[in-house]
């Protein structure tokens, strides 16, 4: 008797499943600040958030340790060493108040900050000799975007807002952003496990979808490493804005 491999067969599913990983994917690689974020909600559309999470689980380390390897001479090692404590905090949290939570509310919240974001710096753009944003407000946001990263993969947005006014180059962007995710994403089995999400089902499915994941980091890599940066911080926002969006939508329709 062979062995039933029951990953999900609802054609529906992968219609929305496959764009998500192939976005999410180029998120990775390329702009890393918000269009990963749409990957759960689009997923949503066909399972519950917290399933679609444990999907892409093993898809996200893929992702993580391929972005890494792209980009493992373009990181702001300090920059790195101060963000991690505060993001796996707020993993912490997050695992432990994942079952009191609805994780439309939480992504709803995300949205809006993130939206609220994006006015600031549209209606009231930095100037040239701004200083950077204060250290504490760094760690707060870290901290919400490990939480909101074990809640829906949805950690983009809040750090985003700290790391953007840095004004790094794309490449070293992209880069930290790829090993920071890569402690945070890594962080999470076990609490996943803990919470009884990583079932054969959902690795199945996650299986079934993993070879879309190198298609999504090879486009990002091709495109952070050619794009003028005032255009790459355009199409950020442009992310950014898409992701708040659709987060808002989900949790109060």
């Amino acid at each position: 008797m062979g062995f039933d491999f029951p990953l999900i067969t609802d054609p529906y599913f992968y219609l929305v499943a496959v764009p998500a990983v192939i976005l999410l994917g180029i998120s990775k690689s390329g702009f890393g600040a918000g269009f990963g974020s749409l990957a759960v909600p689009m997923m949503a559309l066909a399972v519950t958030v917290p399933q679609a999470a444990a999907i892409l689980m093993p898809v996200l380390l893929v992702m993580d340790l391929m972005g890494m390897a792209a980009f493992r001479q373009h990181v702001d090692r300090a920059l790195l060493r101060f963000l991690l404590p505060f993001g796996l905090a707020g993993v912490l949290f997050g695992a432990l108040l994942f079952k009191l939570l609805d994780a439309r509310l939480v992504a709803g919240i995300v949205g809006v900050v993130t939206l609220l974001f994006l006015a600031q710096r549209l209606l009231f753009p930095p100037k040239a000799d701004h200083p950077p944003p204060p250290r504490w407000l760094g760690a707060l946001l870290t901290a919400i975007s490990g939480f909101t990263s074990f809640i829906a993969h949805a950690g983009g947005p809040p750090i985003n807002v700290y790391v953007i006014p840095l004004r790094l180059s794309p490449v070293l962007f992209t880069g930290t952003m790829a090993f920071f995710f890569f402690f945070i994403n890594l962080s999470k089995w076990v609490p996943y496990a803990w919470l009884g999400l990583l079932d054969w089902r959902n690795m199945a499915t996650s299986v079934a979808l993993l070879p879309f994941a190198p298609l999504g980091v090879w486009i990002g890599v091709r495109i952070a490493h050619r794009i003028d940066p005032a255009l790459f911080y355009r199409l950020v926002y442009a992310g950014m804005f898409l992701t708040g969006c659709k987060l808002v939508w989900d949790a109060w329709r």
